[in-house]
């Protein structure tokens, strides 16, 4: 909730900072006249956000604060298994004094209910954070109307962490078990690849291994605790099919299965898995699992990695653990919107509005524009040139 507030604070200091987005353009040199144009940045209208059971709160709460300093209506859909935290959303706003018929709220399945949202002509824009067949699926829907209308698509993540020779990797081991497995795996900058310079693979991948077994897996109420269930059996049963995938291809060297003993059988606890020895050609390596399970690759040399990074569908988050020098290379040739280098706190997880834009490039984002940065909150706007012509 805290992040969620943050967001909206923060497309509200862009509205200020930029002064309501109108600004005086250059005047016309006509003779005898004054001929002055201004710049407007106006709302759409009914502004549509459908957000995913990940951060239901900051991933609802984002898009909608800057849908409503924008000027916009909205209309919220919440993903099914999370409806809870988003409706206290709602509430909030309402309580603040939000008027009646602005904010509007809405549950069911995507099949019907998002449905129906994005075949409405009335929706002027879209708001679309999940997965990139969802997404895809809606940009091409929403394309169907009358005219062009907005479609901000933030969609999934296959986030590498590519690590030199040259790196600590105690903090390269560190990060990418955070990214890997914080939150189960479960949100779209989790770390799920890592392309290791062949002359440290086995250093890494052994603590790696070493901090993978330390980390708690129950209750998600208990402090100590660093993993709870995954989201529902389909994400559960998705976890035993890519383990036995991965353990047939090549090796799980932690991990691996799930945990049915005593209360753990009450919920889809999974285990925090690592495989390596996996063939470069296997489907998973560019496959997005959402779960607490990552891929280690032995790479020849930086310029392999680079490219094996580089070889999916996406373009969301990915980190590097190197030298200063190699930093500057990883920055100027990786296709990500949000990278992160020699960073223990995550390999490739870690935003916050004002410091860490979110959003990602290729498959992975539409707009090229990150939430919670300076260019999102003009995207729920369009633009008007004022043009008035006085006679002297």
């Amino acid at each position: 909730m805290a992040e969620t507030a943050e967001l909206i604070r923060y497309a509200c200091d862009q509205m200020e900072a930029n002064r309501g987005y109108r600004a005086r353009m250059g005047k016309d040199p006509l003779v005898g006249f004054d001929s002055s144009n201004t710049s407007v940045l106006k709302p759409y209208g009914v502004w549509a956000v459908i957000s995913p059971f990940n951060y239901p709160p900051a991933l609802t709460g984002g898009p909608v604060g800057a849908a409503l300093v924008a000027g916009n209506t909205v209309v919220i859909k919440p993903a099914s298994n999370t409806v809870w935290s988003p409706s206290i959303l709602v509430d909030c706003l309402r309580q603040a004094g939000i008027p009646d018929g602005v904010v509007n709220f809405v549950t069911g399945p995507g099949s019907t209910v998002g449905k129906t949202i994005v075949e409405s002509k009335d929706i002027g824009g879209i708001t679309f954070t999940g997965s990139y067949d969802v997404g895809m699926g809606i940009f091409h829907s929403f394309a169907q109307g009358d005219y062009v209308r907005p479609v901000i698509l933030e969609l999934g993540g296959k986030n590498p962490a590519i690590v030199s020779k040259h790196a600590n990797l105690d903090d390269a081991a560190i990060g990418i078990v955070r990214s890997a497995f914080g939150l189960q795996g479960q949100k779209c900058s989790a770390c799920s690849r890592v392309f290791v310079e062949a002359e440290v693979h086995d250093a890494l991948v052994a603590r790696m291994v070493e901090l993978a077994r330390t980390l708690k897996v129950g209750d998600p109420a208990e402090r100590d605790t660093y993993m709870g269930p995954v989201i529902n059996r389909a994400a559960y049963e998705d976890y035993q099919s890519f383990t036995a995938e991965l353990k047939a291809a090549g090796k799980i060297l932690t991990g691996g299965e799930v945990i049915t003993e005593g209360e753990y059988a009450r919920g889809y606890f999974c285990q925090p898995t690592i495989a390596v020895e996996v063939p470069l050609e296997h489907r998973l390596w560019k496959h997005e699992m959402f779960l607490p399970i990552v891929m280690v690759h032995a790479a020849r040399d930086l310029s392999e990695a680079m490219n094996l990074a580089n070889s999916t569908k996406y373009g969301l988050t990915a980190g590097f653990y190197g030298t200063e020098d190699e930093v500057g290379w990883f920055y100027d040739h990786i296709e990500a919107g949000v990278v992160y280098a020699n960073r223990p706190q995550g390999a490739t997880t870690g935003a916050w509005p004002g410091y860490q834009p979110f959003g990602g490039r290729k498959g992975s984002g539409s707009t090229g524009k990150n939430s919670g940065g300076l260019y999102y909150l003009p995207l729920y706007m369009q633009e008007q040139i004022r043009n008035q012509v006085r006679r002297f």
